[in-house]
């Protein structure tokens, strides 16, 4: 009985010791070569910070006449701050997740009445736009989603900015844009579907 005891303490310990481990790394700074709050990248003049670990914030950036950006340095903030300074547009519900940004329920080419924004689904006859929001499902590490948006197009890519995307990873990645049948794909199997201003 004394060993299965032992057993159970150290399965206990290495356990706790992991999960505190992993949550160092989610919410500190793990990369040495930058600051969190650093200007990474910007696009029309929009600024995407570095955040350091994935879970770090910030607290909250509230524009000054009170709408709820987000939580600094998340994603979600700065596509919302991209689109309230560079469209002014406010989203009627100014909480959730990223993925929570994509709803199932709207039909495709509707309008997504949390977000005030035309809702497509991934694979669709409406080819992605520059300044379209993207919405990615979460995963096991990263249960929330994560959200970006499109700087630019072409015939066979797609270029998202983002903020935080881990702390090693860039601000701009590309994606393989399919077209089949009169159809758009972007080709990251995540990829929920975009969201564009009406």
């Amino acid at each position: 009985m004394k060993k299965k005891y032992k057993l159970f303490l150290l399965l206990l310990f290495l356990t706790a010791g992991g999960y505190f481990i992993y949550r160092m790394i989610i919410t500190h700074n793990p990369n040495p070569n930058f600051e969190i709050g650093q200007k990474l990248d910007s696009l029309n003049h929009v600024y995407v910070y570095y955040n350091g670990g994935i879970a770090h914030t910030s607290g909250r950036n509230l524009s000054v006449d009170g709408y709820n950006i987000g939580l600094s340095y998340q994603c979600v903030e700065f596509v919302k701050r991209y689109y309230y300074e560079f469209y002014k547009h406010k989203m009627p519900d100014t909480y959730g997740n990223a993925k929570d940004f994509f709803d199932s329920e709207v039909k495709d080419g509707k309008l997504n009445s949390r977000r005030n924004l035309i809702q497509y689904t991934n694979t669709n006859i409406s080819k992605p736009q520059v300044g379209d929001l993207v919405i990615f499902d979460g995963h096991p590490g990263n249960s929330y989603g994560h959200v970006a948006i499109i700087s630019n197009v072409s015939e066979k890519e797609i270029e998202i900015i983002q903020q935080n995307p881990g702390p090693y990873a860039a601000s701009r990645v590309t994606f393989a844009l399919k077209q089949n049948a009169g159809k758009y794909t972007i080709e990251q199997e995540r990829a929920l579907g975009w969201l564009r201003i009406p």
